[in-house]
């Protein structure tokens, strides 16, 4: 059991504070929701009811996509983009999908690679796409998550204010859905970008994510 707590500390760890953080959201969303209902004259709610209610939902799944699209983005970046002296960036001339050698696939497959690293067709294609396609499709069904809830949140605020419901359609072209939808873009394309441009001059000793302390600062890829 240690050794596995060792082997797998990271993900452990973001998953525990992922919980937390979630956990806390929902205490946190519930105070401020039923705030909002005593100042309207109407009734508080339980915690049971508000964590299933559209309300939290959205909430929660407008974080997940930005979240997911951030780093569809940046997997797909990487590909093709780089910077000079980032450490998230291949070397410049290294653009592309490289070889099927450099990636060992195909025919260069080691004993120890995955089956269908060697397998031909389909199955290498696909696994050879198999992170962004994943990424991508969290990011479009957190997406369609948060397009849903928020229609029924954003008509359960139209009908207290005595105003007509919007179709899902009407909602998705809204200002309210776009608003949330690219304020929290913005903030992940914001933080990509600066953690590949300062990661350039700035130095994390020990950490996977950071240039050694004493690398150039042109040093690329490392």
């Amino acid at each position: 059991m240690k050794q596995f707590v060792r082997d797998n500390s990271l993900t452990l760890f973001f998953g525990i504070i992922f919980l937390a953080a979630l956990i806390g959201q929902s205490f946190a969303g519930l105070a401020a929701y039923n705030d909002t209902q005593v100042a309207e004259g109407l009734l508080k709610i339980g915690y049971w009811r508000f964590v299933t209610s559209s309300n939290f939902a959205v909430d929660v799944a407008e974080n997940w996509q930005s979240e997911y699209l951030q780093f569809f983005l940046y997997i797909w970046a990487t590909v093709w983009l780089i910077q000079r002296g980032s450490p998230e960036s291949k070397q410049p001339g290294k653009e592309g999908k490289e070889t099927d050698q450099e990636q060992k696939i195909g025919r260069y497959a080691e004993p120890g690679s995955p089956r269908w690293a060697a397998a031909d067709g389909f199955r290498r294609v696909l696994f050879s796409h198999s992170l962004l396609i994943v990424m991508g499709s969290i990011f479009l069904l957190s997406w369609l998550a948060q397009s849903v809830t928020g229609t029924i949140a954003y008509n359960e605020e139209q009908l207290t204010s005595l105003e007509a419901p919007v179709s899902w359609i009407g909602y998705v072209f809204s200002a309210d859905f776009w608003n949330r939808t690219l304020q929290n873009w913005q903030s992940e394309f914001l933080a990509v970008g600066s953690m590949a441009a300062l990661a350039i001059y700035l130095r994390e000793r020990g950490s996977s994510e950071s240039k050694k302390v004493g690398d150039p600062h042109h040093e690329t890829g490392t």
